[in-house]
């Protein structure tokens, strides 16, 4: 664990175990070169987090890139998100310019040019696939959430990734038989099933999440002014089933109608927020805590 101006970075145990694998099979270079294309590659989304005012708390640094832990305090936006998210493999498409640049001079090595070259495009294609932690899968999960409310978004790319985790283990393992078993792909498939499997479990925590930090957007937000987006709903619709309807960025206004289909209430909606926090009453009707 090393910290540098104030971000915790952490190998991942993958990552440990590709480095002594590389020091075993002598392929020390490599392994400093696949070290400092990942630390590179962090520094990308480090600073345009900064950028935005998001303090940046651990990376954990994998072979294949990293899993940034950031606090933006509920105030970014889903742009925000994507130009983060795609400030990494920036940094590896501007080292695949310099390599190119570099190759046509005597001082750069064209063997070890070329590696560092192919790691390159390699891992910044790769985290550009659509699969969650990888950069690909939050850009994905950000975007759905500009169109899809908020618990759609979380569940439409948590799944996918569940999907596309099982395919890369697939592939992996096909023509086991005859080429053999690509043991690389295997193990980071593995990883990205089961990363992807506890965020499934704990989507319940990820949701709450949000909606602790959406109060303190909120108090950001209004005080700034704001468009609302109105929700309607029968006073019978349970708490839980108003808060999935909630989309990032945007305000509500609960309106609660009676089965004649007259207004019964018009809610903010902190108010069911604070009262789900406080109660911590999902299945409870609307009308019930607030009527």
């Amino acid at each position: 664990m090393i910290k540098l101006l104030g971000t915790t970075y952490r190998l991942h145990p993958l990552f440990l175990m590709v480095m002594a694998v590389s020091l075993l099979t002598g392929y020390f270079v490599e392994l400093v070169t696949l070290f400092g294309i990942v630390v590179i590659h962090e520094w990308g989304h480090v600073a345009a987090a900064r950028s935005f005012g998001w303090k940046v708390r651990e990376i954990q640094l994998l072979p294949f890139g990293g899993v940034a832990v950031m606090d933006d305090q509920g105030q970014g936006s889903a742009w925000q998100e994507i130009v983060v998210y795609l400030a990494g493999p920036m940094q590896n498409a501007l080292m695949i310019g310099l390599s190119l640049l570099l190759q046509q001079t005597a001082v750069w090595d064209q063997q070890w040019g070329n590696y560092f070259l192919e790691s390159n495009l390699i891992i910044g294609l790769f985290n550009l696939s659509p699969i969650l932690p990888l950069d690909g899968g939050k850009i994905m999960q950000s975007l759905m959430s500009l169109w899809l409310n908020y618990y759609s978004a979380l569940m439409f790319s948590i799944w996918t990734s569940l999907i596309s985790s099982a395919v890369v283990i697939a592939y992996a393992l096909a023509g086991w038989h005859s080429a053999g078993i690509r043991l690389n792909l295997l193990v980071i498939g593995c990883f990205l099933l089961y990363s992807n499997w506890f965020d499934y479990r704990n989507l319940p925590y990820l949701f709450l999440r949000f909606l602790v930090k959406r109060e303190f957007w909120l108090s950001r937000t209004i005080g700034k002014g704001a468009e609302a987006r109105p929700i309607v709903v029968n006073g019978g619709n349970t708490v839980s089933h108003i808060l999935r309807r909630f989309h990032r960025n945007k305000v509500h206004i609960i309106y609660v109608l009676n089965d004649k289909g007259a207004i019964q209430g018009i809610l903010p909606e902190h108010r069911v927020i604070s009262g789900f926090l406080s109660d911590h009453k999902p299945g409870s009707a609307v009308s019930e805590l607030f009527m």
